[in-house]
């Protein structure tokens, strides 16, 4: 398993950015590589990628999510990854996101990418992305705000 963590520090408040990342079918306008992801239920997604002209499908598990705190995931088939993001507000209107990943790399090609830090540049991009996404607008999309806790709905 490959592991990454970057870090991005965004000037909105806490909520604003962890509501936008709420909003999963949004990823496309800022992640490079994400073509699109489609909301099956309240901790259902299904992602259709492609990096460096390798195309994959897979569906992923939301296992916990807490509002403006973190929100972690795993795939439920392959490519196998997992990840968690977690936000720190830092004042009134900054705060700061935080990305950690776990995936494993498969083929020649991705084996490389991954050798060469390639996957690194790419969140670390995405992230600046969703930076000037989320500020530019200075509000989100759209907002879930209910906890999830083992990959079920907490039912508060």
């Amino acid at each position: 398993m490959t592991t990454l963590q970057e870090s991005i520090d965004v000037e909105v408040p806490v909520n604003t950015a962890y509501n936008q990342w709420t909003q999963f079918e949004s990823f496309p306008r800022f992640m490079k590589g994400v073509e699109s992801v489609e909301q099956i239920d309240e901790t259902s997604l299904h992602f259709r990628t492609r990096v460096a002209g390798i195309r994959r499908e897979y569906d992923a598990q939301i296992l916990e999510q807490t509002p403006d705190r973190c929100i972690a995931w795993v795939s439920k088939d392959k490519p196998r990854n997992a990840g968690r993001v977690t936000f720190e507000s830092l004042g009134q209107d900054l705060c700061r996101v935080n990305v950690e990943l776990e995936w494993e790399p498969e083929g020649l090609l991705e084996k490389t990418g991954a050798a060469a830090h390639v996957d690194e540049t790419q969140v670390s991009s995405d992230l600046l992305r969703f930076k000037e996404f989320i500020e530019s607008r200075g509000i989100e999309t759209g907002a879930w705000r209910s906890s999830v806790d083992r990959g079920e709905v907490d039912a508060e």
